[in-house]
């Protein structure tokens, strides 16, 4: 068995008018992200730890932001679609360590959701699915409610 493993990196910035998205799950703020599509920082962090590890490139290589058919785009729906391009190169997840920073809202009541949403579209057991949150302790763009950035780590494995 070939296992391989991946790193992803996504930051949006914090603005009014728009609905916060975070790991599949609405959550109610006075802000959302910004981004062409719905700008789920943590579904793009695992989308490009599951590319880069499958050495497929990244998320906007396959879902560029300027392409229109992406503009306003669910997430979940690249998710699905990452997930569908690692199943044909003959790849399954192992697990996915992830972590959103973000000083508001408080993610850990949702963080139970986002982990069935994401096992949901994933189609992988939600014990493979790790989802923390932290602050940067009011330092930086995060401290200053500015944005919002996640991180993840993943393990794919080749049969």
């Amino acid at each position: 068995m070939k296992i391989r493993v991946g790193f992803g990196y996504d930051v949006h910035a914090l603005v009014p008018g728009r609905e916060l998205w975070l790991g599949g799950v609405r959550i109610s703020h006075t802000l959302g992200l910004l981004g062409h599509s719905d700008a789920d920082v943590l579904i793009h962090a695992i989308c490009d730890a599951l590319l880069g590890a499958a050495d497929m490139r990244d998320i906007g290589y396959h879902f560029p932001d300027t392409a229109g058919e992406y503009a306003g785009i669910d997430s979940k729906i690249l998710l699905r679609k990452t997930m569908g391009l690692l199943r044909e190169a003959g790849y399954e997840l192992g697990n996915i360590d992830a972590t959103v920073c973000a000083e508001r809202p408080k993610l850990n009541p949702h963080i139970p959701a986002m982990k069935r949403t994401l096992a949901e579209v994933m189609d992988v057991p939600e014990e493979d699915i790790s989802i923390k949150a932290t602050t940067t302790e009011r330092l930086g763009f995060t401290g200053r409610e500015e944005g919002i950035s996640a991180y993840a780590v993943v393990l794919i494995q080749k049969s």
